[in-house]
């Protein structure tokens, strides 16, 4: 499969040789995310050749996209100045920030 190939024209089930050419990863890293059940795939004939539904490998690359559009944003949230939140918690050591209490 290359480039210039029409994704609706493949068909509704890749193998794992399309997968790991579309997410460009090897593939173990495409059979590893079957066989953990990140990507849901299922088992063809007596062989068990997986195929993954092109449906199901768009959603998990959406997925993908959320999943690092929240994981920036909580490291943005971790790093953003929260001096007007914090406060010392007496009991216990000056240094350790707390959250002051919204009133």
């Amino acid at each position: 499969m290359n480039a210039s190939v029409d994704p609706q024209s493949i068909g509704r089930f890749l193998t794992l040789a399309e997968v790991s050419e579309i997410l460009n990863v090897t593939m173990d890293v495409a059979t590893g995310l079957v066989q953990s059940g990140e990507l849901p795939a299922i088992r063809i004939g007596g062989v068990g050749e997986w195929r993954v539904e092109r449906t199901m490998l768009e959603q998990y690359i959406d997925d993908q996209y959320e999943y690092q559009r929240r994981v920036a944003a909580l490291r943005q949230g971790e790093f953003a100045d929260t001096g007007d939140f914090l406060e010392a918690n007496a009991a216990q050591d000056d240094t350790t920030p707390r959250l002051r209490p919204l009133l």
